[in-house]
């Protein structure tokens, strides 16, 4: 049997099949389609130090290959979440990694302080890249912001802590790095590009909030070549994420990088996809002669040119 386990630092995988945060819930509105147990780990939504409502409706959109969401972070706030969904969620029998979201350091830095002391958490993914909401994009597009919160979680916690990264910058490689060198024991890689969609007819924008951010088929080319890029510069583990819908664009996005994925906008219209992609791993690897997801990672090769 091939070796699927998977190591991002300090956090160790049974595999390398995650769930995105935003795309499955908690988990509990899942139970009918998914083997929990079998999931590398479940990411559940963000969640902030209080309560939000969220964007005004309309929130999403279909698009060619894809969809815009602005859905802007709605949640029952953090109390809540420690007290009703953690425990569900740490009793599934796969690694819980929770997302969170806030407006200062000392909003990261409280919340990670409080899910230090809960068992059962494996680790924190540091949203810093929502497109749909103000304050938060600022710390994910400014390397020193964004290393600040890492260092602050960091100094506050014992758990593996993951930045998660918007592309809606110049260049990710520069925050990356930022973020590394403050101690992130990952980076996921994307989260949504900003975009819009129109209705003429009306002359009005479809979303709620006019802009949103686009995921699906439509960005996994854009997604390879950041998360390509970042891993030729910056050396910790990478979790690719952007149109997975195959077991075809998890082995790709491996190659070029990603020692992990996540599904996201696939769970929506398939959410049996991630334990399918499980179940087809090892025959893919066998395919390139490999024992274990270890052996493929970052083998991507580049022909010479003359």
């Amino acid at each position: 049997m091939a070796d699927l386990s998977v190591s991002l630092n300090r956090l160790t995988l049974k595999n390398p099949i995650l769930v995105a945060s935003g795309t499955f819930g908690y988990a509990k509105e899942m139970t009918a389609f998914v083997d929990f147990a079998h999931l590398g780990g479940i990411i559940p939504k963000t969640v902030t130090p209080q309560p939000r409502p969220g964007n005004p409706p309309p929130r999403t959109v279909e698009t060619a290959s894809g969809m815009l969401n602005s859905i802007g972070l709605d949640n029952d706030g953090f109390d809540q979440f420690v007290a009703e969904k953690l425990p569900y969620l740490t009793g599934l029998g796969t690694s819980i990694v929770v997302n969170i979201a806030g407006k200062t350091n000392d909003d990261f830095r409280r919340m990670a302080t409080r899910l230090n002391e809960v068992s059962g958490v494996s680790a924190i993914e540091l949203n810093i890249s929502c497109p749909n909401v103000s304050g938060g994009v600022d710390f994910g597009t400014d390397p020193s912001l964004a290393a600040e919160v890492v260092a602050a979680v960091r100094e506050s916690c014992s758990i593996p802590v993951i930045a998660k990264l918007t592309p809606n910058v110049t260049s990710v490689v520069p925050i990356a790095k930022a973020v590394a060198d403050a101690g992130a024991d990952a980076v996921s890689l994307i989260n949504t590009f900003q975009g819009m969609a129109v209705d003429w007819k009306r002359r009005r924008p479809v979303l709620g909030n006019v802009l949103g951010g686009l995921s699906g088929p439509a960005i996994k080319p854009l997604a390879l070549r950041i998360v390509w890029q970042v891993s030729q510069q910056v050396k910790i583990p990478i979790i690719g994420i952007g149109g997975i819908q195959s077991i075809d664009d998890v082995m790709e996005f491996l190659l070029v990088g990603a020692t992990a994925v996540q599904i996201g906008t696939a769970n929506f219209y398939n959410p049996g996809l991630a334990n399918q992609i499980i179940r087809e791993l090892p025959e893919a690897l066998a395919t390139l002669k490999a024992e274990s997801v270890k052996d493929i990672v970052g083998t991507l090769q580049i022909p010479k040119r003359d």
